[in-house]
Protein backbone atom coordinates (compact mmCIF):
# COMPACT_ATOMS: atom_id res chain seq x y z
CA UNK A 1 0.00 0.00 0.00
CA UNK A 2 1.56 3.45 -1.17
CA UNK A 3 2.19 6.08 1.36
CA UNK A 4 0.90 9.66 1.24
CA UNK A 5 4.11 12.06 1.07
CA UNK A 6 3.62 13.70 4.40
CA UNK A 7 3.80 17.82 4.12
CA UNK A 8 6.28 19.27 7.04
CA UNK A 9 4.98 21.52 8.81
CA UNK A 10 4.45 22.08 12.61
CA UNK A 11 1.48 20.19 14.19
CA UNK A 12 -0.61 22.19 16.10
CA UNK A 13 -2.37 19.12 17.87
CA UNK A 14 -0.60 18.43 20.77
CA UNK A 15 -1.84 14.83 20.66
CA UNK A 16 -0.84 14.58 17.38
CA UNK A 17 2.42 16.40 17.81
CA UNK A 18 3.39 13.98 20.44
CA UNK A 19 2.62 10.84 19.02
CA UNK A 20 4.44 11.72 15.81
CA UNK A 21 7.62 12.58 18.26
CA UNK A 22 7.31 9.37 19.77
CA UNK A 23 7.13 7.19 15.88
CA UNK A 24 9.64 9.37 14.74
CA UNK A 25 12.04 9.03 17.39
CA UNK A 26 11.63 5.63 17.65
CA UNK A 27 12.31 5.37 13.90
CA UNK A 28 15.48 7.60 14.29
CA UNK A 29 17.20 5.35 16.80
CA UNK A 30 15.76 2.15 14.74
CA UNK A 31 18.41 3.53 12.01
CA UNK A 32 21.01 4.83 14.19
CA UNK A 33 21.15 0.96 15.59
CA UNK A 34 21.14 -0.29 12.26
CA UNK A 35 23.71 1.95 11.05
CA UNK A 36 26.02 1.17 14.45
CA UNK A 37 25.41 -2.96 13.47
CA UNK A 38 25.54 -2.84 9.49
CA UNK A 39 28.94 -0.77 9.86
CA UNK A 40 30.39 -1.61 12.73
CA UNK A 41 31.09 1.84 14.25
CA UNK A 42 30.51 4.01 17.00
CA UNK A 43 27.24 5.82 17.07
CA UNK A 44 25.25 8.04 19.78
CA UNK A 45 22.19 10.06 19.27
CA UNK A 46 21.07 12.92 21.56
CA UNK A 47 17.42 13.76 21.30
CA UNK A 48 15.97 16.64 23.39
CA UNK A 49 12.47 17.44 23.28
CA UNK A 50 11.92 21.35 24.48
CA UNK A 51 7.96 20.62 24.04
CA UNK A 52 8.53 18.26 27.33
CA UNK A 53 9.93 18.78 30.71
CA UNK A 54 12.23 15.46 30.29
CA UNK A 55 15.57 15.40 30.05
CA UNK A 56 17.51 14.85 27.01
CA UNK A 57 17.52 11.62 26.03
CA UNK A 58 21.32 9.57 24.66
CA UNK A 59 20.96 6.31 22.88
CA UNK A 60 22.35 3.77 23.56
CA UNK A 61 23.04 5.00 27.18
CA UNK A 62 24.03 8.79 28.84
CA UNK A 63 27.16 7.27 29.75
CA UNK A 64 27.95 5.73 26.13
CA UNK A 65 26.91 9.37 24.39
CA UNK A 66 29.46 10.72 27.37
CA UNK A 67 32.10 8.99 25.96
CA UNK A 68 31.75 8.93 22.17
CA UNK A 69 31.27 12.68 22.80
CA UNK A 70 34.65 12.75 24.68
CA UNK A 71 36.43 11.06 22.11
CA UNK A 72 34.94 13.45 19.55
CA UNK A 73 36.35 16.45 21.54
CA UNK A 74 39.60 15.14 22.37
CA UNK A 75 40.18 15.00 18.42
CA UNK A 76 41.95 17.98 16.62
CA UNK A 77 39.91 20.71 15.07
CA UNK A 78 40.62 19.42 11.56
CA UNK A 79 40.08 15.86 12.40
CA UNK A 80 36.43 17.26 13.56
CA UNK A 81 35.65 19.04 10.74
CA UNK A 82 37.45 17.08 8.33
CA UNK A 83 33.92 15.67 6.17
CA UNK A 84 31.84 18.13 7.89
CA UNK A 85 30.35 20.20 4.55
CA UNK A 86 29.00 23.30 4.81
CA UNK A 87 25.74 24.24 3.80
CA UNK A 88 27.72 26.32 1.28
CA UNK A 89 30.67 23.66 0.40
CA UNK A 90 27.84 21.25 -0.30
CA UNK A 91 26.16 23.00 -3.03
CA UNK A 92 29.27 23.83 -4.59
CA UNK A 93 30.36 19.87 -4.78
CA UNK A 94 26.93 19.00 -6.28
CA UNK A 95 26.95 22.35 -8.71
CA UNK A 96 30.28 21.00 -9.65
CA UNK A 97 29.23 17.55 -10.16
CA UNK A 98 25.92 18.94 -12.39
CA UNK A 99 28.62 20.81 -14.48
CA UNK A 100 30.78 17.81 -15.38
CA UNK A 101 27.62 15.65 -15.73
CA UNK A 102 26.70 18.74 -18.28
CA UNK A 103 29.69 18.66 -19.66
CA UNK A 104 29.73 14.95 -20.70
CA UNK A 105 26.07 14.87 -22.02
CA UNK A 106 27.37 18.05 -24.04
CA UNK A 107 30.02 16.08 -25.33
CA UNK A 108 28.14 12.85 -25.92
CA UNK A 109 25.03 14.94 -27.75
CA UNK A 110 27.71 16.12 -29.86
CA UNK A 111 29.14 12.99 -30.93
CA UNK A 112 26.12 11.77 -31.82
CA UNK A 113 25.24 14.69 -34.09
CA UNK A 114 28.41 14.06 -35.64
CA UNK A 115 27.81 10.67 -36.23
CA UNK A 116 24.44 11.07 -37.86
CA UNK A 117 25.86 13.86 -39.87
CA UNK A 118 27.73 11.59 -41.36
CA UNK A 119 25.70 9.15 -42.12
CA UNK A 120 23.61 11.57 -43.92
CA UNK A 121 27.22 12.18 -46.28
CA UNK A 122 27.23 8.43 -46.82
CA UNK A 123 23.61 8.86 -47.28
CA UNK A 124 24.39 11.62 -50.30
CA UNK A 125 24.15 15.19 -48.56
CA UNK A 126 26.33 17.38 -49.99
CA UNK A 127 29.43 18.41 -48.21
CA UNK A 128 28.61 22.07 -49.14
CA UNK A 129 25.21 21.95 -47.00
CA UNK A 130 27.80 21.39 -43.90
CA UNK A 131 29.48 24.06 -41.97
CA UNK A 132 33.05 24.24 -42.13
CA UNK A 133 32.95 23.81 -37.70
CA UNK A 134 31.26 20.49 -38.60
CA UNK A 135 33.68 18.87 -40.80
CA UNK A 136 36.48 19.71 -38.50
CA UNK A 137 34.46 17.66 -36.04
CA UNK A 138 33.56 15.19 -38.66
CA UNK A 139 37.45 14.55 -39.48
CA UNK A 140 38.50 13.70 -36.01
CA UNK A 141 35.57 11.65 -35.19
CA UNK A 142 36.44 9.74 -38.26
CA UNK A 143 40.01 9.35 -37.23
CA UNK A 144 38.75 8.46 -33.84
CA UNK A 145 36.68 5.71 -35.29
CA UNK A 146 39.67 4.54 -37.79
CA UNK A 147 42.21 4.47 -34.85
CA UNK A 148 39.72 1.98 -32.84
CA UNK A 149 39.00 -0.10 -36.49
CA UNK A 150 42.87 -0.11 -36.82
CA UNK A 151 43.43 -1.48 -32.54
CA UNK A 152 40.36 -4.12 -33.19
CA UNK A 153 41.90 -5.59 -36.21
CA UNK A 154 45.24 -5.92 -34.51
CA UNK A 155 44.03 -7.69 -31.73
CA UNK A 156 41.99 -9.86 -33.81
CA UNK A 157 45.07 -10.27 -36.08
CA UNK A 158 47.20 -11.79 -32.63
CA UNK A 159 44.20 -13.99 -31.54
CA UNK A 160 44.04 -15.33 -35.09
CA UNK A 161 48.18 -15.89 -35.15
CA UNK A 162 47.89 -17.47 -31.67
CA UNK A 163 45.21 -20.11 -32.60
Amino acid sequence: MARNKVKLAYIENNAARKASYNKRKKGLLKKVNELSMLCGIEVCAVIYSSASDSQPEAWPSTVAAHRILSGFKVLPVEEQSNRTLTHESLIKQMIAKAEERLKKMREENRRMELTQIMFQIFGGRPLNTVKREDLNDLRMLIDQNLNAIDIRLQMLNESYVLQ
